[in-house]
């Protein structure tokens, strides 16, 4: 697999991204008609507020104050009009000051341009105001163009409470933001104009410059909030193009900072931590050493002097670096003799996340026509496979309480072609182990935080490694973790080793970070991203069906993940077939119109509801008591391109996204899209490259032919989705019938329901016998043919070489031995999958083809024949599915229905058979049928109402009011289900009473 770049990787080895090393030209944008219409009901607004206020109120009303000082007496008069009227006209002329003073400190900060202007005290709504004002009314003045680098500096004081200016402009609201970038954008053209045979002398003279005392320095400034200082930004700012911040890497890579450590990944600085800085850049937070620095002090002045000796100009301009995402090492596990100190990375496992994923590298090149894409997703297809189960047992409950005389549609229809390929794979490649280990890691974590009475830290990825640890990548750091979590490499990562996951218990706390989706892996770990918690939008460049790929990977993910409690999903110009997967979590909408509208209201709604609850984003209202659902994420998948416009109202509606709760993915033909924080382009060999995060995935996809498959999977399974799906639809026949005459006598037969036995073999080698028992069973359960891959990672679930398995299939083969006429009873079909001969036949199987032949064949003509066959199938019930198999074997029974299709299977047995006996009033033989169906299906509500029926048949009142008590006292706290309930009052209107006495 290739490994990631570092920065030692040669020029020529490194893939080439134009758009990280071509500085983009500034477009200046000329004042137009609107922005003097803005000028002057701005200018007419401030004469309004400031003079024509203080002029109405002095005419109107006069001094408001009394006279003298007011006597005790005055606290007892009664409160008249003119009093009140005073008492408004004081607190008018409070706003009026207020207002007045933060004009004034506006203007003073425009003029001088000195950065961000003073804030003054309980002046939110009024300072914003009067910055808008003052914006609109000098962007157009005379003297616009030395003004607007004020503007333009908003933030970027050295003040140590003062915010960047990104932080700064994803907090403005929406006009003043597109002011302030319209001045910023203005008045860096000009100085660009004005000096751009000055920058490149600088950048030829480079190194000159620094022995002549000249270079500049920029110290890292201390997070604020959830902000903190990255070389982006500081390129960004000061050399006008954020994709130059390898300039600055390259400049002071490996050189000792002033707490003695060094600078080797560029997403790893620190606060108080000195870069120098490229010859041309420039900006008011720059510091030019040794010659002089008014506003450092001496200690960092002497800082700088010393780090500036250290200095080795003979850097290239650029180079390759990592940027806030980054790749974490792998730690084998402390041992006693050191506890927690970092070690040497080890070689990690191979696999693509977790022990789960081993098949997939032990069984590399062997795929049989598998789709490759969803065998390298192990959470995807572990989500995927999870809800298609869900969805089927679903589907048959609904269709069993649906009918009317009897079950219908009980076998769910059998995939073919690509559908049953892709089913294959999910069974293949589900890693259902790492999804419950990933969830109550991080549910863990959460309940250890809140007992200590600590906020969750904001993560932006998660690392699953390939010996099953998990690593954190926090935004800024937070501490110690709570046990038995670990500090990892640095302080911006925190590591659990896969042993101390599994001791996890289940916490009663809900997802800490639903939003985590996986996106690919590097290094044999996988990156999943926090999309909820990136401060801003996410784009994803590419060819088309590339990047629709990765979207619907992201998309199927997030509606099936096991670590998310709930979520809203909108996607915007693609999938709208993919709503089957999860109605309730996925939407889809048109166009972009309908977006803002959508967006706006729930941004909106959020925000107020946390100013409401009183935090400070969704991380705290997910921790201790104020836990509620409304904190859940929306994620938003746009895969239309957005206009220049659509981009711009975009980029307004994500600037305050993060703390929200709400993430963005937006596709995108080209490479700058407003307001976008992380950049990621998917190439046409499926690699993810984000050369700014210094990542290279191998891009987890979901293709197209692939997402029609899984789609059509979801469809089959749901009820809905079949226009002939009433109650008096057929039942489906079973995939295998059985010949149930004296002739059709089996050479082979297991016993499944119950305890497992099998008739007609010689018991197997003892070492491996238990491996062909359950081969045996799978094949059993899957007439319909199982994949050589399906077998091999249902038996191996950590995985297995194929020269292990085809011996074991050949084992299997020559225990099952041959037909008479010399056909083996293991076969492969035209697919390739193994395939069981008719004579091989389980009880399951019989059981299927007597309810179905009394029901639907020879039944339906002959109530005597009825009669025998149900008798006959219910005799065959004696457990629950293979009651007696070993601890820790048969783990893919969780994958499959067939434990939901076999009470209901033996419940319309029994009602059927009582049925039967009721129509000619033998209510005992049918209470009989109804105890023994009960005995396996217990739950099945239908059950206990014909019970009752059929004992209020006896006439025995006493009899029915000890089965309603028996009834009360099985549903505990709960209760009785209303419909028992209304039955109970219509057999036996006094149950209530005989339960009260009897209790």
């Amino acid at each position: 697999m290739p490994r990631r770049r570092t920065t030692s990787s040669s020029s020529s080895t490194a893939p080439s991204v134009p758009r990280n090393r071509t500085p983009q030209p500034v477009r200046v944008r000329r004042r137009s008609f609107g922005d003097f219409v803005k000028a002057f009901l701005a200018f007419v607004v401030l004469l309004v507020l400031v003079a024509g206020v203080p002029f109405a109120l002095a005419v109107t009303v006069g001094w408001p104050l009394p006279g003298g000082a007011p006597s005790l007496d005055w606290l007892q008069r009664e409160i008249t009009v003119s009093t009140f009227l005073h008492i408004l006209t004081v607190i008018v002329w409070l706003a009026w000051a207020q207002f007045t003073a933060c004009v004034l400190v506006e203007v003073k900060a425009a003029l001088s341009g000195v950065g961000v202007p003073g804030r003054v005290p309980g002046s939110g709504p009024s300072q914003l105001l009067a910055r808008q004002l003052v914006a609109a009314l000098l962007l157009v003045g005379a003297t616009a163009a030395s003004l607007t680098p004020g503007l333009s500096q908003l933030g970027q004081s050295l003040e140590g409470n003062q915010k960047p200016a990104v932080a700064a402009a994803q907090q403005t609201p929406g006009l003043f933001a597109q002011q302030q970038e319209q001045a910023a954008a203005t008045a860096s053209a000009l100085a660009e104009q004005a000096g751009q045979a000055g920058q490149a002398a600088a950048r030829a003279d480079g190194g000159a410059a620094a022995a002549h005392g000249d270079t500049k320095y920029y110290r890292i400034q201390p997070p604020e909030g959830r902000h903190h200082d990255s070389l982006w930004e500081v390129a960004e700012r000061h050399l006008g193009d954020g994709r130059r911040y390898k300039e600055i890497f390259e400049l002071n890579k490996d050189r000792v900072q002033p707490d003695g450590s060094r600078l080797s990944e560029a997403s790893l600085i620190r606060p108080g931590w000195i870069m120098e800085m490229p010859g041309d850049a420039r900006g008011g937070e720059l510091v030019e050493m040794p010659d002089e620095a008014p506003n450092v002090s001496e200690q960092v002045q002497q800082q700088i002097s010393d780090y500036a000796r250290t200095g080795d100009h003979a850097h290239p301009g650029s180079g390759g670096g990592d940027a806030q995402v980054s790749l974490p090492e792998q730690r084998p596990a402390p041992t006693p003799a050191n506890p927690v100190n970092p070690v040497t990375p080890a070689t990690p496992v191979p696999g693509t996340g977790g022990e789960h994923a081993t098949p997939a590298a032990g069984q590399a090149g062997d795929s049989f026509g598998l789709p490759e894409a969803l065998l390298a997703a192990p959470l995807l297809a572990a989500g995927l496979l999870g809800a298609l189960g869900r969805r089927r047992r679903q589907a048959m409950w609904q269709s069993a309480l649906g009918a009317v005389g009897g079950r219908r549609g009980m076998e769910p229809p059998t995939p073919t072609g690509d559908a049953q390929d892709v089913q294959d794979a999910l069974l293949v490649g589900a890693d259902p182990e790492g999804v419950r280990l990933l969830d109550r890691s991080l549910r863990g974590l959460a309940a250890s935080l809140t007992a200590e009475s600590r906020p969750l830290p904001v993560v932006y990825a998660a690392w699953m490694s390939g010996n099953g640890d998990l690593h954190l990548q926090l935004a800024q750091p937070a501490g110690k973790p709570p046990a038995p979590w670990q500090q990892g490499q640095d302080q911006t990562f925190w590591m659990l080793a896969r042993a101390d996951a599994e001791r996890y218990e289940e916490a009663e706390t809900a997802a800490p970070y639903p939003g985590l989706v996986s996106l690919g892996t590097m290094d044999d770990s996988r990156l999943l991203l926090n999309l909820e918690a990136v401060p801003g939008i996410v784009s994803l460049g590419g060819a088309e069906a590339d990047r629709a790929a990765v979207f619907a990977s992201v998309a199927a993910e997030l509606a099936t993940n096991g670590w998310s409690d709930r979520m809203t999903i909108t996607l915007v110009g693609f999938g709208e077939d993919l709503t089957p997967l999860a109605p309730n979590r996925i939407r889809h909408l048109d166009g972009f119109e309908d977006l803002f509208e959508t967006m706006s209201a729930e941004t909106r709604q959020r925000r107020g509801a946390l100013g409401a609850a009183g935090h400070d984003s969704v991380l705290t209202g997910r921790t201790g008591p104020a836990q509620h659902t409304r904190w859940a994420p929306h994620l938003v998948l746009l895969a239309a391109q957005p206009s220049d416009d659509d981009a711009l109202r975009l980029a307004e509606l994500a600037a305050d996204a993060g703390r929200l709760g709400i993430g963005y993915l937006v596709g995108t033909r080209g490479t700058d899209l407003p307001g976008a924080a992380w950049e990621m382009e998917i190439t046409g060999d499926g690699r993810l490259l984000a050369p700014l995060l210094g990542l290279e995935l191998d891009a987890q996809m979901l293709p197209a032919a692939q997402r029609r498959a899984v789609v059509e999977l979801f469809t089959d399974a749901d009820p809905g989705s079949d226009p002939e799906g009433g109650p008096g639809r057929p039942a489906n026949a079973p995939p295998f019938l059985v010949d149930i005459s004296e002739q059709g006598r089996p050479a082979v037969y297991a016993r499944l329901v119950g305890s497992y036995e099998i008739i007609g073999l010689d018991a197997p080698d003892g070492e491996r016998s238990a491996l062909l028992h359950e081969a045996l069973a799978l094949l059993l359960l899957h007439r319909e043919g199982v994949h050589p891959r399906v077998l091999s990672s249902a038996l191996w679930p950590r995985g297995v070489t194929p020269d292990v398995r085809d011996a074991l299939l050949e084992r299997l083969r020559t225990w099952l031995g041959t037909d008479p006429d010399g056909t083996p009873r293991l076969g492969t079909d035209a697919t390739g999958r193994l395939t069981l001969a008719q004579s091989v036949v389980s009880d399951l199987d019989v059981l299927r083809s007597l309810y179905y032949e009394a029901t639907q064949g020879r039944g339906v003509g002959s109530r005597q024949v009825r009669g025998r066959l149900l008798t006959d199938a219910l005799v065959l019930v004696r457990g629950p599915l293979l009651a007696d198999r070993p601890e820790g074997r048969y783990r893919w029974l969780t994958h499959e229905i067939v434990d939901a299709q076999l009470p209901l299977l033996v419940a319309d047995t029994g009602l059927a058979l009582c049925e039967f006996h009721l129509e000619k009033n033998r209510a005992e033989k049918a209470i009989e049928a109804l105890n023994a169906a009960l005995r396996t299906a217990p739950a099945d509500e239908r059950l206990w109402h014909e019970l009752l029926r059929a004992t209020h048949a006896t006439g025995d009142p006493d009899r029915l009011h000890a089965l309603a008590a028996d009834l009360v006292d099985r549903s505990g706290a709960r209760g009785l289900p209303p419909r028992t309930e209304a039955l109970l009052d219509e057999l036996l209107p006094t149950w209530r009473e005989g339960v009260a006495a009897a209790g």
